[in-house]
């Protein structure tokens, strides 16, 4: 069968990957066309659109960028008609994802839409989309059934990829040694600092984070470098500093920290999965303004996922004019030296893993997409 998958972004590229592996094993002859990145080429198709091309975030930055946005609009509209699937698969991503799912609806093709668009936190009037356009939705965070059960929508609860993920991440047994030597960093413990996966995210954190770390001078901060950003990017917000960047060891650079400075978002939840106490900071566009927004609109009570997971507060998180050099400094020092403060979230970390379920998200995701397929 043929399937048509869109992945707007870094952690889509890296489900949709491991979606794209389970519906082999379920459709051995699947021919796949999609919008992701290299972690989906690698699994076989065509790429169309890369993801650095569409992870556009932050009011202006998108107001600046309509031209290209509907440029990758009437490209994905075109090459879906040209390639006729058997399915559309979506993947988060949802200014974008749900206009195709509505296009996709006119033009009587089938629709999937595997990770639920976050319409729980805010923007719940997207749920209509969600019910006229997506044909079944695939969830993979416990408490999104209470959501759709309110509107009345049936959703396939399949666990958790990032379980998936990490459970299988390369050099789980690298010590602490073999990496500061393949890096070339120094014999001291290690901070992580994680800015984000997009340009915007990274320009506004970055700062912070940095300024953070002249106050520990006995630890060696390290940035995970994100896979779509130049190293450049990063050197343009640090001069003066000499905080060095690796890329596409994220998972290894977590398993040898202390602790970790994390951006919003599935970082959090690989940071907690890889067992390392985090502080999460996130700062937007628009300053208080943004703020604001979050206070009438938003409508959950934390934004990072280990919190929304255990629906209580299980590690800090600070947000816009609450992000501050301060805050963050003695939350972390505290995660840093305080040993039963950091032994408190570990423990949380197991709790938040047994509600997520076993490893097997992508496969059963995988197995139930082509058996609705298949008409099973």
């Amino acid at each position: 069968m043929r399937y048509f998958i869109i992945a707007g972004e870094a952690s889509g590229d890296l489900h949709a990957s491991f979606l794209m592996k389970g519906i082999k094993k379920q459709d051995p002859v699947a021919e796949f066309c999609f919008f992701g990145g290299e972690l989906m080429e690698a699994e076989g198709g065509t790429l169309l659109k890369h993801y650095r091309d569409m992870a556009f975030m932050g009011f202006f930055t998108v107001l600046l960028n309509l031209r290209q946005i509907r440029k990758n609009f009437r490209l994905a509209e075109a090459k879906l008609v040209d390639f006729q699937p058997d399915v559309l698969i979506l993947v988060d991503y949802p200014g974008f994802n749900l206009r195709m799912a509505r296009f996709a609806k006119a033009q009587n093709i089938r629709t999937f839409y595997y990770i639920s668009p976050k319409i729980w936190a805010w923007k719940a009037s997207r749920v209509k989309w969600v019910k006229n356009y997506v044909d079944e939705l695939f969830t993979i965070f416990p408490f999104e059934k209470d959501f759709y059960d309110k509107h009345d929508y049936r959703i396939r609860y399949v666990g958790n990829p990032t379980v998936d993920e990490l459970a299988v991440r390369p050099n789980m047994n690298q010590t602490f040694q073999e990496f500061i030597n393949l890096n070339g960093l120094e014999d001291r413990p290690i901070v992580a600092l994680l800015a984000g996966s997009r340009k915007q995210e990274i320009q506004l954190i970055l700062p912070v984070l940095l300024s953070v770390a002249e106050r520990f001078p006995a630890y060696q901060f390290v940035i995970g470098g994100a896979p779509s950003i130049p190293v450049e990017l990063y050197h343009s917000k640090m001069p003066g500093h000499k905080i060095p960047v690796v890329f596409g060891q994220t998972y290894e650079l977590l398993q040898q920290s202390r602790a970790a400075c994390v951006a919003s978002g599935t970082a959090t939840l690989e940071t907690a999965v890889i067992d390392v106490p985090q502080v999460v900071c996130y700062i937007m566009e628009l300053g208080r303004f943004t703020s604001l927004l979050k206070k009438y609109y938003l409508k959950i009570k934390w934004f990072s996922l280990v919190n929304l997971v255990m629906n209580e507060e299980i590690v800090k998180e600070y947000f816009q004019e609450n992000c501050t050099v301060e805050v963050v400094a003695a939350e972390l020092s505290k995660l840093l030296e305080d040993d039963d403060y950091r032994r408190e979230m570990l423990q949380n970390y197991r709790l938040m893993l047994a509600k997520l379920g076993p490893p097997g998200c992508a496969d059963r995701a995988a197995e139930e997409m082509v058996g609705l397929l298949k008409g099973r």
